[in-house]
């Protein structure tokens, strides 16, 4: 992905050794049900790496008795009390788009946004998502087949893995999802974007997966506060491989399931660690260190 310029106030370079004198960034991450997410003490950790004091707060929606109505309001705030931007995850990553002055190319194709930077008083959306998924899948899948891969969820994060998947040289992708009508409207956005055939909409998760090569779960299924499965384990087959981009937990039911019956499988650590540095460097202009995120990564 393109980097970032690095501004002059961020680099630590110069500064004298003791932490109040060491450049401060104040971020957030706005959702439902995120208490048991690792982003905050990965960017903390990453931040204190590089020379920075960094403080990265939970705005959970759910703690606080709010939806996503709520958010122009805490966009607001956050201007006010000198947030550099903003993680936005489910279920606000599409709701969050009128509100902004400002897409980035992949946010405005992908109609879909997870990073805010908050920057001279404008608002500024990025999808790291999709890169995120990319380079996890080429670490972990890379050798897989994947002429014809089924994927559940048309939102937000799904439509970054649409995209990544066929950035990726997927043949046809399949979109289900519980709302029909978005999930249409997801595959025939890709279609203008990749070409005519390259993705469509299913109803049926028996009838997709007969012929698939794949599977990518996108939908909060699996999530502590959402246990479940997407699909009846019985439609696992151990020449499937099985990707889910829930990260807490990291062994989802789906992904114990796929692996009880042989199924090559690749949990939603990789992109979460990778979307992360992606907006690391849009909150920061810093570049992240790759393998120490990893590293930080699995040892939470």
């Amino acid at each position: 992905m393109a980097r970032v310029p690095s501004p002059e106030p961020h680099s630590p370079a110069g500064e004298d050794s003791g932490s109040w004198r060491h450049p401060s960034l104040l971020v957030g991450l706005v959702g439902t049900g995120i208490q048991a997410s690792r982003t905050p003490a990965l960017h903390e950790r990453e931040g204190a790496m590089q020379g920075l004091r960094y403080v990265y707060k939970l705005i959970d929606l759910e703690a606080l008795g709010l939806d996503a109505g709520a958010l122009p309001e805490i966009l607001t705030a956050a201007q006010r009390f000198g947030f550099a931007g903003l993680n936005i995850t489910h279920p606000c990553k599409q709701a969050v788009i009128p509100l902004l002055d400002e897409l980035s190319p992949d946010a405005e194709a992908l109609g879909a946004v997870n990073t805010v930077v908050l920057k001279d008083g404008r608002r500024t959306g990025h999808n790291t998502d999709w890169w995120g998924f990319a380079e996890s899948f080429r670490r972990e899948l890379e050798d897989v087949r994947r002429d014809r891969v089924v994927q559940f969820g048309a939102g937000g994060a799904g439509a970054a893995v649409a995209h990544a998947l066929l950035t990726l040289g997927t043949g046809e992708v399949v979109i289900i999802d519980t709302d029909e009508a978005r999930s249409r409207d997801l595959a025939a956005a890709l279609c203008e974007r990749f070409g005519k055939g390259r993705a469509s909409s299913g109803s049926s998760p028996e009838e997709a997966l007969s012929s698939a090569d794949g599977m990518v779960n996108t939908t909060p299924l699996g999530m502590a506060k959402y246990p479940g499965m997407a699909i009846p384990p019985d439609l696992l087959r151990s020449d499937l491989w099985i990707a889910d981009i829930v990260y807490f937990p990291l062994e989802t039911e789906l992904l114990r399931q796929a692996r009880i019956r042989g199924c090559r499988t690749m949990s939603g650590g990789g992109m979460a660690v990778f979307q992360a540095i992606g907006a690391f460097q849009h909150f920061t202009g810093l570049e992240a260190n790759t393998e120490r995120m990893l590293r930080h990564f699995s040892e939470m």
